[in-house]
């Protein structure tokens, strides 16, 4: 599956539905983005069950402020509605498939949990 085009418009509805959603906040002018998207491409077509998300922060920048991201590339990891991993730069491939292996293995009831001990 290809990337997907994020938008103020259409990135709640993507991220917050089941399953994983990966999120590369990038811009045209980033070298380590431009460098980094054929990794996130190759990866997008192991992984057709996942969503692989591309923010353009030049366009979005309200999504961008919305997630205080200051620095490109960060990579975002959704899964069931709960971001679950974010973090700047950019990923080896390696990298990038182990942390795909570590979001598919969350206990999302245990993460659930956590995040409304944390809340209160």
């Amino acid at each position: 599956m290809a990337t997907v085009a994020l938008t103020a418009e259409n990135f709640d509805e993507v991220t917050g539905k089941d399953g994983i959603v990966l999120v590369d906040f990038w811009a045209s002018w980033c070298g380590p983005c431009v460098r980094f998207a054929p990794t996130y491409e190759r990866s997008s077509e192991k992984h057709p069950e996942i969503t692989f998300g591309k923010v353009d922060t030049e366009a979005e920048q309200a999504l961008a402020a919305k997630f205080d991201i200051r620095s490109i590339p960060t990579i975002m990891a959704v899964r069931d509605g709960v971001i679950v991993f974010s973090q700047p730069g950019a990923l080896p491939e390696s990298a990038l498939e182990n942390l795909i292996e570590q979001v598919e293995k969350l206990d999302m009831e245990d993460v659930r949990k956590q995040l409304a001990a944390h809340s209160h």
